[in-house]
């Protein structure tokens, strides 16, 4: 099956304007931008046809385009990452099999999450979206639920069938628990991670449905797809002691950056 990676990357976000231009130092010192990191983690992954950036801006068009991507341009008006990738593979002649979405913030994204997804969607023939989740330790449980007793969001949480099939998504910590875990030990709880790979006609139908009432309350924006009956397969994948984080604010960046010289990413 063709595989198409799409990073979907806008200038204008709310939280962090002009993040994908946002430059980030590595171990040896040299500064790449958020986006051309997000690509060379894209280029890693293994079984892959081809690598875009999808942007509405000319500014993240002109740098992506200088250090060697390819780039397509996407209107303003997608309200989400899944809308743009099907706006790009649209523009492409929606002729992949499958389509990845790695989302522009997320460099650290290990190449085998992606690869996983891909074998898994290969696998169910009945999923038409997959989405890679982590088993939550101790540790991580607990700082979840210390971050939504203080009113933030520490992470979204997923629950799924026997079959890895999803049942829903939450910025809540789901399911409940009232046990005690060690701070090693397994939970539960299941980490979203924030890739999908999508099967085309999933993927093109989704931006023709109007958004739903749970994809508005959570602001999650894989819930479309459960509220319009599509499948959604969760892979469960191994960090491998790994660590990576999301881009959300200039807070962030100190944070990946030190992530980076401790895996000595360059």
């Amino acid at each position: 099956m063709s595989v198409l990676i799409v990073i979907p990357a806008r200038y204008a976000s709310t939280r962090y304007p002009g993040k994908p231009l946002v430059p980030l130092m590595g171990a040896t010192g040299e500064s790449q931008t958020l986006i051309e990191r997000s690509w060379r983690a894209a280029l890693s992954v293994e079984g892959v046809d081809r690598v875009v950036v999808a942007t509405d801006d000319d500014r993240i068009k002109d740098v992506s385009e200088a250090f060697g991507a390819d780039v397509v341009m996407t209107s303003d008006t997608c309200g989400n990452g899944t809308e743009r990738c099907a706006e790009a593979h649209h523009a492409l002649g929606a002729g992949y099999e499958i389509v990845v979405n790695l989302q522009g913030d997320a460099p650290l994204t290990p190449a085998w999450f992606i690869e996983g997804l891909v074998d898994g969607l290969r696998a169910a023939s009945d999923a038409e979206i997959a989405t890679p989740v982590l088993r939550c330790d101790g540790a991580t449980l607990r700082g979840f639920l210390e971050d939504r007793k203080a009113g933030r969001v520490g992470g979204t949480t997923a629950v799924f069938g026997v079959a890895g099939q999803a049942m829903y998504f939450s910025k809540e910590v789901i399911p409940y628990t009232n046990d005690t875990y060690a701070d090693d030990s397994e939970t539960p709880v299941f980490h979203h991670v924030g890739v999908y790979a999508y099967r085309p006609d999933a993927l093109a139908a989704y931006p023709t449905w109007p958004v739903g009432p749970l994809e508005t309350l959570e602001g999650l924006e894989q819930l479309r797809f459960l509220e319009n009956g599509r499948q959604v397969l969760c892979v469960e994948v191994d960090a491998r002691s790994r660590q990576f984080w999301e881009l959300n604010n200039p807070a962030d960046v100190p944070r990946i950056e030190a992530m980076m010289a401790e895996m000595g990413v360059a």
